[in-house]
């Protein structure tokens, strides 16, 4: 157990750093007009696809990840 207590929070600061680039490599279709009131028609349907898909599922199974670790360095301790 003291070989995993010692190792989890170098973990936890790589997937937070991974979760961090992952989030801001992500497209945001909202802009200014979008902010202030105005539509940009955001009542179209989008599908995300290739590079956009993979940082999407990558940056939800990483926040996963990194909130199990969390779990089990509250749990080590």
């Amino acid at each position: 157990m003291t070989i995993i207590a010692n190792i989890l929070p170098y973990i936890q600061i790589i997937l937070s750093i991974i979760l961090i680039g992952a989030i801001l490599l992500q497209q945001s279709d909202a802009g200014v007009g979008g902010v202030l009131g105005g539509g940009d028609g955001g009542g179209l349907y989008h599908t995300r696809r290739g590079f956009e898909k993979f940082l999407f599922v990558m940056s939800i199974t990483v926040a996963i990840l990194l909130t199990l670790s969390s779990l089990l360095a509250i749990f080590i301790k």
